[in-house]
Order: structure tokens, then C-alpha cells, then sequence
């Protein structure tokens, strides 16, 4: 492992200790009494060192017992990271390569820029060592600016890139799958209206209609007389009237109503997912379908957070190094090799 603290490997000599400890282990020579052996002088019994397989493997599994201890300290006391840069990959390489140059970053440690990188930053900072210094080098609006502005106990530069600074490209097209559960009266009519949405909006988002829900299902559209089926999940549910559940539930789901853009809902949450029920849709004209989509928008789409600028964030006092959680399979580990090194000793005994 290349991130723990190289001071703990000065401790690395204790491994001898269990070699040590083996080669004290003597056996006695086993001795045959003979006739002549009265005219001989007297000789006290010697002992001989002898290694059994199991003796060496009984050594290797203590050795590594040691060794996988102090992995475990090293990582569970001292912080083991330096200068580092969290790099976005959506930054322009060009001036991504420059901001690291100007701060006089090229020899840091690069990683990529974790999500909500603030955040991630303030829960994860024991991990570096006093001194060392964090760039933060994002594309535009992609570090929200929290409510109050954070103090970390390192110099933590953020420097994100001005959007005038990029060339204007064609957005990749935006797939969104929605199951369309319908009579095939009123068919045309919702195909119509998701055509519709097709060019709302900034034209990139495509509109996908499933006969069935999967992973990346997020709007059901049920608009049938029968109940749903018992397994559809979805995050939102438009149903042209109160959708009836399969099984249905022990307390019923509390309904609120709401009225926006024009359209009066009825909006529930339910094991099945959020449920609006209207009598709106479909859309029977062009301004019904543009109230449903902005109200769809202004509901269900989460709001950006306000983008944080380019800035170089305060420095408070440094707090003592937090206990960094150990690594779950190490400690595994640990356990598996003392329950094998008690079963080889006992059996040695034996």
C-alpha cells in the first residue's frame, strides 16, 4: 500500500521478533542407551533446533499478523497525503494544465474531483498532513456554493473555470424513460404531448416511452381503469384520476392539493413512488401541455445550487488528527490470520 505514513515502516523490524521466537523452540535429541555406554563419561542431554513445516508456516502467519497490525495503525492515526490537486475531468485540460502551473502544483498528488467537492473535502481533510496545500481546479457550475462559507485547517485554493472561456458545443441529447400505460384511445394523445416536450426546454431532452418500468424508469404514466401492478416503482406517478394500489395499503396515503400554472393536483406519496393525479392530462392544446411541462419542471427537477466562484478559502486553526476509519477488509483480514495463528499453535501443542 503506497498511502500509508512511512514512518510506520521503521517498525517493520518487529517482524523478527516471531523469528526469534521460533528458533528458541528446541527439541531434545532422542537418545539410545547401549552396552559400552557405561565405559564413556558422563555427557548431560543436548538440545537441537529443529523446523517442522507447520513450525514455518505457523512463523509466516504470525509475521504477516504483525505486519497487517501496523498497516492498521497507519492507517487508522497519521494523516498520509501531501499537496494534491482534485482535478474535474470536465475542466479544459489547456487551462486546467495552467491554473496547476500557476500555483505551482506540477509535482502534487492528482485526483479526480469527488461530488459536492466541499463537503467531501471538509468530511475527508484529516487525511492530509499540516502542511500540505489542496487546488480545487472545477468546470463552471459545477461546485455549489454551501450556505455559509467553509473554513478548512488547510490552504485550499478552489479555481473554477469562466464560462466565456469555453467553446460553445452542442449538448449531448438527454434520454429520459417514461412508462406510458394507456388505453389506445387516449395513446395519441400523450405521444403527441411528450412529442411536444421533445423541442420544450432547451431542445436536448428526448423523451422515451416504455411499455414497462426499469432502472432508469422516471415518470409512470398510468391511465387505466385497472390497478397498477404491485412491483412498479417509479419517483413520480401521473394518473389521470386516485390510482388505485395492488395490494392496497394498510393506512391510506394522504393526498394535498395544489394548484399551479392552471393545473389543480393531487399529489400522495406511496410505496409505489409519488403519485399526482389530475384531470388535466392529457393535454388537449398547446398551453395545457406547456403548463404541464413547466409545472413537471418546477416540481420535480431538483434547483442547481448557486455555483461558487473562483476563491481561496480561509484557513483556521488545525485540530488535532481525527481517528481515520479503518479499511473494512483489513479488518477482516486481522481477525482471519489470529483465528489461523491460535489453530496452528494449538495443533503444534498437540
Amino acid at each position: 500500500m503506497t498511502s500509508i505514513f512511512p514512518l510506520w515502516w521503521l517498525a517493520l523490524p518487529v517482524l523478527l521478533l516471531p523469528v526469534w521466537w521460533h528458533r528458541q523452540k528446541r527439541q531434545r535429541v532422542k537418545a539410545e542407551l547401549l552396552a559400552t555406554a557405561r565405559f564413556l563419561p558422563i555427557a548431560a542431554p543436548e538440545q537441537q533446533r529443529v523446523w517442522r513445516w507447520r513450525d514455518l508456516i505457523l512463523l509466516a502467519v504470525r509475521c504477516l499478523l504483525l505486519l497487517g497490525l501496523i498497516v492498521w495503525l497507519a492507517a487508522m492515526v497519521f494523516p498520509w497525503r501531501g499537496d494534491t490537486v482534485l482535478l474535474d475531468s470536465r475542466a479544459d485540460r489547456v487551462w486546467a494544465e495552467q491554473q496547476i502551473r500557476a500555483a505551482h502544483m506540477e509535482s502534487a498528488q492528482r485526483m479526480a474531483m469527488p461530488d459536492d467537492v466541499l463537503s467531501w473535502l471538509g468530511e475527508h481533510e484529516r487525511d492530509w498532513r499540516s502542511n500540505a496545500r489542496l487546488l480545487i481546479v472545477a468546470a463552471p457550475s459545477q461546485v455549489g456554493m454551501p450556505a455559509r462559507v467553509p473554513q478548512f485547517a488547510h490552504a485550499v485554493d478552489l479555481r473554477v473555470q469562466s464560462p466565456a472561456a469555453i467553446a460553445p458545443s452542442v449538448p449531448a441529447p438527454r434520454r429520459h424513460h417514461v412508462v406510458l400505460a394507456t388505453t389506445p384511445a387516449r395513446r395519441a394523445a400523450w405521444q403527441a404531448m411528450f412529442a411536444a416536450f421533445d423541442v420544450a426546454g432547451t431542445g436536448t431532452d428526448r423523451y422515451v416511452l416504455d411499455d414497462e418500468p426499469n432502472n432508469a424508469t422516471e415518470l409512470i404514466i398510468w391511465d387505466q381503469p385497472t390497478p397498477a401492478p404491485a412491483d412498479w416503482r417509479a419517483p413520480l406517478w401521473w394518473a389521470a384520476a386516485v390510482m388505485p394500489t395492488a395490494p392496497a395499503p394498510a393506512t391510506p396515503p394522504v393526498a394535498s392539493a395544489l394548484a399551479i400554472n392552471g393545473i389543480s393536483l393531487q399529489i400522495s406519496d406511496t410505496p409505489h413512488g409519488r403519485i399526482w393525479s389530475s384531470s388535466s392530462w392529457p393535454a388537449k392544446d398547446a398551453d395545457t401541455a406547456r403548463a404541464i411541462y413547466e409545472t413537471w419542471q418546477a416540481l420535480a427537477v431538483p434547483a442547481m445550487p448557486y455555483p461558487a466562484p473562483s476563491q481561496s478559502f480561509s484557513t483556521g486553526k488545525a485540530s488535532a488528527p481525527a481517528v481515520v476509519e479503518p479499511l473494512a477488509w483489513l479488518a477482516w483480514a486481522l481477525l482471519a490470520l489470529f483465528l489461523l495463528e491460535r489453530i496452528l499453535t494449538h495443533a503444534r501443542r498437540n
